[in-house]
């Protein structure tokens, strides 16, 4: 039975992605300069330091790599506090939730202050009792950490626990700690579709999931939980035998 959910925010609750597309070019354009065609796509592979030593070398301005990038995090920021958009369906299906009794976190490779921002203007805030960072959490999402905490914040097992994500690496990092996961199609992750809608227990082509939604959901995890239960029996019945 399902007794919790954890929601990524960039992608998946959040319109986000495109930012880090843009935010580079956006900041060019407040220097008079204008971007080479593609630059957006040309630096979102890259670190952020990456990014602002690729304007820095490309580019005829005199800011540092330094300078560069904490301009650019800046855009980000006014992008948050009055941009950044819901997906269509995320205030449905966080309502949805609620009224299933069905208690919520967010964790984030974002910043905190970014992601308060955004869903205090965006009216979800109250939705998530707790968002969790992977900043805080010490690893990124290729690492489970930051599932197994938010986990323990609702005080439930990983089987009982939907993981909402549209990355595929983080689909997969969750699948493997045991969480029931939801794969969000996300168009910046359209390369990847296919091999998340393999590897999720579930894949949502939008947010707005049927009855028969709940009740699979529920299904895939009571299967699991015997799953856990079996292997644990197992187990301890090899470590007797001993």
């Amino acid at each position: 039975m399902i007794k919790g959910a954890i929601f990524d925010v960039d992608g998946t609750l959040l319109d986000s992605l495109g930012i880090w597309e843009e935010a580079d070019v956006r900041y060019l354009e407040r220097l008079g300069i204008h971007a080479e065609e593609g630059l957006g796509r040309i630096l979102y592979p890259m670190t952020l330091k990456e990014a602002s030593g690729y304007i820095k070398r490309h580019y005829p301005i005199q800011e540092t790599t330094e300078e560069i990038a904490a301009g650019v995090l800046e855009i980000v920021g006014e992008f948050y506090e009055e941009e950044a958009p819901l997906k269509s369906g995320a205030a449905e299906l966080l309502e949805s939730l609620r009224r299933r009794g069905i208690p919520m976190t967010a964790a984030t490779t974002g910043e905190r202050p970014l992601v308060e921002a955004a869903f205090k203007r965006l009216g979800i805030r109250s939705y998530l009792g707790k968002i969790f960072t992977c900043t805080e959490a010490g690893a990124g999402k290729d690492q489970p950490d930051i599932y197994r905490l938010a986990a323990g914040y609702l005080g439930i097992k990983p089987q009982e626990t939907l993981v909402f994500e549209d990355a595929l690496y983080a689909v997969e990092t969750a699948a493997k700690a045991g969480f029931v996961t939801v794969g969000i199609e996300e168009p910046y992750n359209a390369s990847d579709k296919e091999e998340i809608k393999g590897l999720a227990d579930i894949y949502l082509e939008r947010l707005k999931p049927s009855a028969a939604f709940w009740e699979e959901i529920n299904q895939i995890s009571e299967t699991k939980r015997r799953e856990i239960h079996r292997d644990d029996k197992k187990n301890s019945t090899d470590h007797s035998r001993k």
